[in-house]
């Protein structure tokens, strides 16, 4: 594995994925998990309030003067060193008993992610990045394999991950991205962290998502661009702070930001959204 300024970081990032793990396995399909519903009409699990807390008090007393934002506690701290923390990514599989769901853990160095790890303990799968290192996968930190994305350069020939069509349409970029998966070579929805980790392992060329926040994207982005590829928001601004991501091997990039922009007039009501025959996945 390369050297890196943050190589210190990342392996606390992993300890961090640990205890995560630890936290995550133990109350997944728990009898007596508690799930409530945020104002945003998200799922939240006891699950991932208890791995959200454990990471802030391990950062507490090892990075203190780093800040950290989180998607289920406020934000604290403040200064350019910034920790990402998504407890569980995809609370809605979590909840339902569906194993696919990660921890995500970034450290964001003057607003660009500089360490990135996922852990998807029930798919017996982690990633991991570190800024000018590269991006692995593996169970440990010194057993990792080196990730490379693709190099498939049309869209007729690429795979594309995505997680659902509603959001797309409320965006405007309804019938660009049902185009998209009309073209497409392959489309299927894995959704969530898994379908930019199969990005950055050159499995799918391509994924995105309308709408998403920092905590679910920060980490995604560091591992995706140093397997190769790149990851932007939908306006192909370069990292996670804009809105949705789009992610690729870079070849197919600029075709797919192109793709989504949003149409000049769009009425929900009146605009009519074509749907491939036989479905998206057909």
């Amino acid at each position: 594995m390369a050297s890196s300024s943050y190589i210190d970081d990342l392996r606390l990032a992993h300890l961090l994925a640990d205890n995560a793990d630890s936290i995550t396995e133990n109350r997944f399909k728990a009898q007596d998990l508690r799930v409530t519903t945020k104002p945003d009409r998200t799922a939240v699990s006891d699950a991932d309030r208890s791995v959200e807390g454990a990471l802030r008090k391990t950062l507490a007393t090892a990075r203190p003067r780093d800040a950290v934002h989180g998607e289920e506690m406020a934000d604290t701290g403040f200064g350019p060193r910034q920790w990402i923390i998504d407890p569980i990514d995809g609370t809605a599989n979590y909840v339902r008993g569906v194993p696919v769901w990660a921890t995500l853990i970034a450290l964001m160095v003057d607003g660009v992610a500089k360490v990135g790890v996922v852990s998807a303990p029930l798919l017996g799968r982690r990633w991991w990045a570190s800024d000018g290192a590269g991006a692995f996968t593996g169970r440990t930190l010194l057993k990792g394999t080196r990730l490379q994305v693709s190099k498939v350069a049309r869209v007729p020939d690429a795979f594309l991950s995505y997680s659902s069509i509603g959001g797309w349409i409320a965006s405007g970029r309804g019938q660009g991205f049902v185009d998209l998966l009309r073209d497409a070579g392959r489309t299927r929805a894995f959704g969530d962290f898994w379908s930019y980790m199969m990005v950055a392992e050159g499995v799918v060329d391509m994924a995105c998502e309308p709408e998403l926040d920092l905590h679910d994207k920060a980490a995604l982005d560091i591992i995706v661009r140093e397997a190769g590829g790149r990851f932007t928001d939908l306006d192909g601004v370069d990292g996670p702070m804009g809105p949705g991501a789009i992610a690729s091997n870079g070849l197919l990039h600029h075709e797919l930001v192109d793709r989504l922009r949003p149409m000049d007039s769009y009425d929900e009501e009146t605009t009519g959204i074509i749907i491939p025959a036989g479905g998206p996945d057909a």
